[in-house]
């Protein structure tokens, strides 16, 4: 019988970070604040440093999964336990890296709201994504996971 666990996170990770950005541009809309600040040359240079930095955590981590013949779909089985590469650094690169592109493009549009309802998206990632990949992950690869976790943060 084939392996069917998996962390059944059954929306798509990006969404979240997609839905949050598009309610801030609604309470943009609604609730204005003054983006005076975020449209200088300096914070234009700064949300660039960002999103790079964010492209490059998601691409490291991508290469990584692609290395090891294993699926970023959260609704499937992990064929092996990611611990080389950026991996080797932090248990949640790819979602470090969509927090970096988040706040990169929060100051291209110049939307304080972006940043303001940042906490409330961890959570929900942390919570609903992170902790359900936790539990999945301590299931299937038992000890090598308890010994991996101890080795390398969470986040940063």
């Amino acid at each position: 019988m084939a392996h069917t666990d998996s962390p059944k996170i059954y929306i798509p990770v990006p969404l979240f970070f997609i839905a949050f950005f598009y309610f801030s541009l609604l309470a943009q809309n609604t609730f204005y604040l003054s983006y005076d600040l975020l449209q200088t040359n300096a914070a234009q240079a700064v949300a660039w440093i960002f999103i790079g930095v964010g492209a490059a955590h998601i691409g490291a981590a991508w290469a990584q999964f692609i290395k090891t013949a294993n699926s970023v779909t959260t609704i499937r089985p992990a064929a092996s336990l990611q611990v080389g590469g950026v991996y080797a650094f932090s248990r949640n690169p790819m979602y470090i890296g969509f927090f970096f592109l988040y706040a990169g493009a929060a100051v291209l549009w110049g939307n304080w709201w972006t940043f303001i309802l940042m906490p409330f998206l961890a959570l929900v990632i942390d919570l609903y994504v992170v902790r359900r990949e936790e539990k999945y992950l301590r299931r299937t690869f038992g000890k090598a996971y308890k010994e991996y976790k101890r080795n390398v943060r969470r986040w940063l």
